[in-house]
This record gives structure tokens, C-alpha cells and sequence, in this order.
């Protein structure tokens, strides 16, 4: 028989969740709440361009804290859909990996000694990403002087993959390689650079959702994704399209907010993990009498 959950959260990590300036769950609420919906039965699915071990060290310890319980519907979607695993009281479980949307090891190799020679002033290279390869800003660096320097990394990005025979796309900007083919994109974030296969994106994270409830036979009523940028939001808009019952949350709206199909809903003055955290309170208020408020 098809469980059938009141609500279903799609959540970006970075802004909603996680503090984008202490890059960890940073408001208290935040995981007691997640752990008390999953508890009730509500999926928690995080589809984040982290990686699996950024998950395992900054959100699942706070979610077992918390009291997440056995059986509790929770799952990490990383990398932008190319990695995958549950989690569970005894923490993340078996992760899978898309090895056919992986960077080249080559690649990923000359990225690493690039960034080591020439951008560690500003960032790291990320050695937990499986599939992606990404740059990201230093903490204790300013926020201002690693944007004005990112753009100069991420045209070095793109010469490497041409020089490699890639076609690259970047904010939009397609250079394709000699028989107009575009395998990567680099996708430049307030706080870093990841840079991956084209087939990678936030909707491919939820494909995989809905997959993964699938294997459980659970189907939630309602949609609720969450995220800080435009990307985010092909989340929601590939749920809609397949006539899910959705919603989409933008934490970060000074970005504009597009014509969609479906409701966008912001928390006012209050942004990233701020906003998360009182959309979170919402649902388990929500969760607690039966019902969805229109602004919910």
C-alpha cells in the first residue's frame, strides 16, 4: 500500500540549512525540526552539490542529536544528483556514485595543482567530491575579494577543458567543442566553483528522490523544495511538470524571483538559514494539525 505523507522536503544544504558564513547547521531549531518531521514520517531528502562527506560531518551528527529514529525517511542527494545515500541512526549509509557523470581524473588532477599554485590564497580545492570537481572560498577570507577573484579561475577552468577537446557552458554561455558538443558546465556559487557534467543539476536530484521513495512506496501530497539560488529551483520545476503538488521556498529572493508554474514562497526580511529555519517550524506545525497554509 502507497504511504501517503502530508508533505515531502526537497532541501538545498548551503543558505537554507547550513550557514553559508559557518558553513554548519547554526541555528538549533533547524535540526530538531527536520528530525521531528522525518520522525513523523515526512521525507527528508537534502539535494545538495556537497559532498557525501560534508554530510556525514556538519548534518547528520546535529540530525542524531537531535533524535532522529529508526526508520525516519532520510536521504542525502550530493553532488547534484551523481551521489546518494540514506541515512539512518548509525549515520549515512552505503554511498552510491554515478561513475558515468564523473570528471576526468586527469582533469581533476591539474585543478588540484592549479588551485594549490595559484588560487589558494582565496580557496581549496574540495578532495571529498567523487564526481564534481570544486573550488571553495576560504573561511576566514573575505567574501568580496574571493568573487573578485573567482571569475580568473573559472576562465582558467574553462581553457583547461577546452585545451582538452570539452565543450564548456558558464552562466549561460555556451563554447562548444569542435562538433558543437557541451560536456561540462562550470557553475560559479557566492562561495565557490563546482564544475561537473552538464546532466548534473538540482533536477536530477530530484528524479532521484523520487526514485529512492519509490523503492519504499511513498508518494508525499504535498511538495516542498527549498534553495538560495535560480538553480534551486529546477528542483520544484521538475516536480511540477510531472504534476506533483509543489511549492518552492527562496531563502536568498534579492536574486529575483522567475516566472514559474507553481507558488514561490520567501520568509520576508529574513534570508538563508534564517528563513529555513521558520519554514521548518511552519511544516511542523503544519504536520501536527493535518493541513498546509497557502503561505506554507
Amino acid at each position: 500500500m502507497t504511504n501517503t505523507p502530508l508533505l515531502g522536503l526537497l532541501l538545498d544544504v548551503d543558505g537554507p540549512i547550513a550557514s553559508p558564513v559557518t558553513r554548519s547547521i547554526a541555528i538549533p531549531s533547524i535540526a530538531r525540526d527536520l528530525a521531528t518531521l522525518a520522525n513523523a514520517g515526512i521525507p527528508v531528502i537534502f539535494n545538495t552539490g556537497r559532498s557525501d562527506a560534508f554530510i556525514a560531518e556538519q548534518v547528520v551528527p546535529p540530525l542524531l542529536a537531535a533524535g532522529l529514529e529508526p526508520g525516519a525517511p532520510v536521504w542525502a542527494i550530493c553532488e547534484k544528483g551523481a551521489v546518494w545515500a540514506a541515512i539512518d541512526t548509525n549515520g549515512l549509509g552505503e554511498v552510491f556514485v554515478d561513475l558515468d557523470l564523473a570528471m576526468p581524473t586527469e582533469f581533476s588532477d591539474a585543478m588540484r595543482d592549479y588551485v594549490g599554485a595559484h588560487f589558494d590564497e582565496f580557496g581549496f580545492f574540495d578532495e571529498t567530491k567523487r564526481a564534481m570537481v570544486s573550488v571553495e572560498q576560504h573561511v576566514h577570507v573575505e567574501n568580496a575579494d574571493y568573487l573578485a577573484a573567482q571569475p580568473g579561475f573559472d576562465d582558467h577552468a574553462h581553457d583547461a577543458l577546452a585545451a582538452r577537446g570539452f565543450g564548456t557552458v558558464r552562466e549561460g554561455l555556451e563554447r562548444p567543442d569542435a562538433a558543437g558538443r557541451v560536456h561540462w558546465r562550470i557553475d560559479p556559487t557566492i562561495i565557490s566553483t563546482d564544475i561537473e557534467s552538464v546532466r548534473l543539476g538540482k533536477d536530477l536530484g530530484a528524479e532521484r528522490a523520487t526514485a529512492l521513495l519509490g523503492e519504499r512506496d511513498i508518494r508525499p501530497l504535498h511538495w516542498r523544495t527549498v534553495g538560495d539560488s535560480r538553480g534551486d529551483y529546477a528542483m520544484a520545476t521538475w516536480l511540477h511538470e510531472r504534476g506533483e503538488s509543489v511549492r518552492h521556498v527562496d531563502v536568498r529572493p534579492a536574486d529575483g524571483i522567475p516566472a514559474t508554474g507553481y507558488p514561490v514562497l520567501t520568509a520576508g526580511e529574513l534570508i538563508h538559514d534564517e528563513a529555513g529555519a521558520e519554514f521548518l517550524a511552519k511544516w511542523v506545525e503544519a504536520v501536527r494539525r493535518g493541513s498546509l497554509a497557502d503561505d506554507e
